[in-house]
């Protein structure tokens, strides 16, 4: 299960990538076009579905690389059995709002399938086609939050402690 898992967050960190890759060629061509004198109609609005794409699909590999901003002021002043309570409340808060969050996104998809709702630019692209990223990488951000949970719960931490030192800034 934990081998299907970790190709579950690097397939969704790959289609981030992907996505950037987009989003890059969108940017190029934005400036090529306004060097040449053409236009290529909701490229704007592209760059901008890919860029939240890639922002979307990225959370679950993030969460799982333990690069996550966390405010640690509390925690670290708490003994060790507050500590792991707290971490596993927090856990599983963090854990409830990306299934609500996954559940939101499919449902918004869902509606604009449902009553064909289109991009208000000159591309008039169906808004579920973009929102299908957003609703995919927050299902697999879900997945990877409960997964989280339950390392939490079964008393394996959930980030290593010795490297949270060195990604301060």
């Amino acid at each position: 299960m934990r081998k299907t898992l970790d190709f579950l967050y690097m397939s969704a960190a790959a289609l981030a990538a992907l996505f950037m890759i987009g989003l890059l060629v969108m940017v190029l061509l934005s400036i090529l076009g306004r060097q040449l004198h053409f236009n290529i109609p909701g490229i704007d609005a592209y760059a901008g579905y890919l860029m939240a794409g890639a922002g979307f699909m990225a959370l679950a590999h993030t969460l799982k690389r333990g690069e996550h901003i966390r405010v640690t002021l509390v925690l670290q002043n708490l003994p060790p059995a507050a500590q792991r309570w707290l971490e596993r409340w927090a856990m599983g808060a963090a854990a409830l709002l990306a299934l609500l969050f996954a559940w939101y996104s499919m449902r918004l998809a869902w509606q604009s399938y449902d009553y064909h709702d289109i991009s208000t630019s000159n591309d008039a692209t169906p808004l579920w086609i973009p929102q299908l990223s957003m609703a995919l990488g927050a299902i697999v951000f879900a997945v990877a939050s409960l997964d989280e949970f339950v390392i939490e719960w079964r008393g394996r931490p959930a980030k290593p402690a010795e490297t949270e030192a060195l990604r301060h800034e």
